[in-house]
């Protein structure tokens, strides 16, 4: 089993995202995911600053994959899935059908990311002729629904794609053309001023009597709670999953990464340092919260 580290969902300074991929590449996770997948006009790094971000990586000694957008709107957008995907050094991850179209066309295997729509056997073995290569299951896929898939993949005499499963973070919920930071700020889209690198874990958002609720980050909608599989391992390692996926954020990532290396090597669950996921388990994401008292 391997740990993966998702690609970046927050907007970093330049130093700060440089910092946090160096110390990355000392800790021991086997996959890095590198690039924007939430919105187009954080450039701090550009696309050739990621691609040699990349190769650094990959000299390293970890297995580097180069994610696309979630929702790919405009023409300059798919210019640079095009050249991510003729890099030729990393395997892509496909976040939105333009992506896997790309990649299909040029024969380049690729990761399936987690906004597709992935639901039954047959789009996932549809993707896997088109070159998917690795599922990434959505955040909010059910364990039920995700070995009824690879059941029917089986049934069919074939092999589904490897698996990996989001292990540790904020759950992405929505997508949204609009930009949800901005509106926050009642500023247009177009300037924005680039609010959302004033939070680099996303800003807060309470319901109308002061209960965390939600985090903002761009065009992105994200859970509060912080998720963690690491309970699960045992079972996630029986279910056939080969990639625990891990979300980046601004403090305590490497005590993280060292939890759950821990768990994978002894194949135990270990005490939580987020909450469960109900959606893993077929119930509500987030557990019902009682009244409160007048």
């Amino acid at each position: 089993m391997k740990l993966s580290i998702a690609p970046m969902p927050y907007f970093w300074p330049r130093e700060r995202t440089v910092a946090f991929y160096r110390e990355a590449a000392e800790w021991p996770v086997d996959i890095l995911y590198l690039g924007e997948t939430v919105c187009s006009k954080r450039r701090e790094l550009r696309t050739r600053d990621w691609i040699d971000l990349a190769h650094d990586l990959a000299d390293r000694g970890k297995e580097v994959v180069m994610s696309t957008l979630a929702l790919i709107e405009a023409e300059s957008e798919v210019a640079v899935v095009r050249r991510l995907a003729e890099n030729g050094h990393c395997w892509i991850e496909a976040n939105d059908v333009t992506a896997v179209q790309i990649c299909r066309e040029r024969g380049i295997p690729f990761v399936g990311g987690p906004s597709l729509n992935i639901y039954n056997h047959v789009t996932l073995r549809r993707l896997v002729d088109d070159g998917m290569r690795r599922w990434v299951a959505g955040t909010e896929h059910s364990r039920d629904l995700v070995a009824a898939i690879h059941t029917a993949i089986r049934s069919d005499g074939e092999e589904p794609p490897s698996l990996e499963v989001f292990a540790h973070g904020r759950l992405s919920l929505a997508w949204s053309a609009r930009c949800f930071t901005a509106r926050a700020f009642d500023i247009a889209k177009d300037h924005c001023g680039f609010r959302c690198i004033e939070h680099p874990d996303g800003l807060a958002l309470a319901t109308r009597d002061g209960r965390p609720f939600l985090r903002v980050n761009g065009i992105q909608i994200q859970s509060e709670a912080v998720v963690d599989m690491s309970p699960e391992v045992p079972d996630l390692r029986s279910l056939g999953v080969d990639v625990l996926r891990l979300s980046p954020q601004a403090e305590g990532m490497a005590a993280i990464v060292s939890h759950f290396d821990l768990a994978r090597r002894e194949s135990r669950a270990l005490p939580p340092i987020g909450v469960r996921n109900g959606y893993w388990h077929g119930e509500p994401g987030m557990p019902g919260v009682p009244p409160r008292q007048p």
